[in-house]
């Protein structure tokens, strides 16, 4: 039996809907379809392509190393001032992107006292490389995994693993046979918005690394630089960005899904 729902619901929904899809539309609208193949096979393109692929793939694995153990703190500790400390980690949602990358050049950068101390002790200078590019679509795409974990590790139950605790499980056996297996699809999920984030990733990325072709370009980074001389090859790259991030999310989403059920 299906659950019902007011019908005057449909109204802010459909209107919802349409701000997402329209645009979309109207980029299909304004594209030569024609052209497409050349424009998303330029080498520009498949450079970007590359580099947004790989730079996404491993800052998603930062935010499971970091980021993971960070949501578990968060939920679970006991530390004074815990939530003055959620903020701070949940505060590149609501910071502007721009903002992230000066915050992060002003740390890493040459002059930053980061970036002189990597500098000074390994001999790494991190702007304006593809290490960069990583770092910065770490800060922006980990809060949306830590957020999510948090949540999960909130409603997940603790009674399993004082149950466990109680059997004499040590808390690392604990922590790897109770709570990562009832987080698994929580994670999945974060996962995947933490990808698919750091895939869109532009006003950090530019103003901390850079627009560097085959080393910091990303599409984004490319969309916006064929937008002051090339509409069509604008268009194009945005298309291409589109249907990767379509894909991503209609691939992965709903296993993530599944794994709840």
């Amino acid at each position: 039996m299906s659950r019902g729902f007011p019908k005057l619901l449909w109204i802010p929904a459909l209107i919802a809907l349409g701000l997402v899809v329209l645009p979309v539309i109207g980029l299909l609208t304004r594209s030569d379809l024609g052209q497409l193949p050349a424009l998303v096979t330029s080498p520009a393109a498949l450079d970007a392509l590359w580099l947004s692929v790989r730079t996404a793939a491993m800052s998603t694995v930062l935010c499971l190393l970091l980021g993971g153990p960070l949501a578990v703190v968060l939920a679970r500790g006991r530390l004074p001032g815990l939530r003055l400390l959620r903020a701070i980690v949940l505060l590149p949602l609501v910071l502007p992107p721009v903002v992230g990358g000066l915050a992060l050049l002003y740390l890493l950068g040459r002059n930053g006292f980061g970036g002189q101390l990597l500098e000074a002790t390994l001999g790494v200078r991190l702007t304006f490389t593809t290490a960069a590019v990583v770092v910065a679509q770490t800060f922006v795409a980990m809060p949306f995994l830590v957020i999510g974990l948090e949540g999960a590790l909130r409603t997940a139950g603790e009674r399993y693993e004082a149950v466990a605790a109680t059997l004499g499980a040590a808390p690392l056996t604990v922590f790897r046979r109770v709570t990562v297996p009832l987080l698994l699809p929580s994670l999945g999920s974060g996962l995947v918005l933490a990808f698919a984030r750091a895939l869109g990733e532009f006003g950090a990325t530019i103003t901390f690394a850079g627009s560097l072709q085959g080393t910091t370009q990303t599409l984004p980074l490319l969309v916006y630089q064929l937008s002051q001389s090339d509409v069509d090859g604008a268009v194009a790259v945005s298309l291409l960005l589109v249907v990767l991030a379509v894909v991503v999310i209609a691939v992965a989403r709903p296993r993530a899904v599944e794994g709840r059920l």
